[in-house]
């Protein structure tokens, strides 16, 4: 996760290649309920920044003042309505039934889907990315007239990478796989 971008823009194919990436993420029941709002330059940008304001934004202001030089951010919306409304589908009544109907929220697992492959194309085209979560969903939609049927997941930050001092998170080891694998049983 990179958390310091020079602010030169991104040539379109290579934005156009990230959001049909991101685009063709797995989606349950092929519902496609996650939709990107994409902002691109100072303009667009700067918008998203004061939309959010909140604790953790500040706080990146004056610790992460790169992040908010990214040239390009995703914003990764889920639509729980779709998932819904999908799976009241003939094809698809049975699949599930009862309480258990929902027990993993699918619509944001999707999202989730998506986010990560903007990030991996991101890394594919030789730039950074950071994922973040969205502070303030209801600045969001108020000034990007996001419908309430879609919730802001997170977003993605993309630009060329500048050098960046790790986050404090970055000391933490990775579990070994011993640990994380569990073969057969628990």
């Amino acid at each position: 996760m990179v958390r310091n971008f020079d602010d030169r823009p991104i040539p379109a194919d290579v934005v156009d290649r990230l959001l049909a990436g991101a685009a063709r993420a797995p989606s349950a029941g092929f519902t496609q309920g996650c939709d990107l709002l994409v902002l691109e330059g100072p303009e667009e940008t700067s918008r998203f920044w004061a939309a959010s304001r909140s604790p953790d934004v500040d706080r990146a202001r004056t610790t992460w003042p790169g992040v908010l030089r990214a040239p390009l951010l995703v914003v990764v919306l889920s639509s729980e309505a779709a998932y819904r409304a999908r799976y009241a589908e003939p094809d698809k009544q049975r699949s599930m039934t009862g309480d258990q109907r929902w027990i993993v929220p699918y619509w944001h697992v999707d999202a989730g889907f998506a986010a990560l492959l903007a990030l991996l194309t991101a890394v594919d085209e030789g730039l950074g990315a950071l994922f973040f979560g969205v502070a303030d969903a209801d600045g969001l939609r108020a000034e990007f007239a996001i419908p309430d049927a879609y919730a802001p997941v997170g977003a993605v930050a993309v630009g060329y990478a500048l050098p960046d001092r790790p986050s404090a998170s970055a000391t933490r080891r990775r579990r070994p796989l011993h640990e994380v694998v569990h073969r057969g049983r628990w």
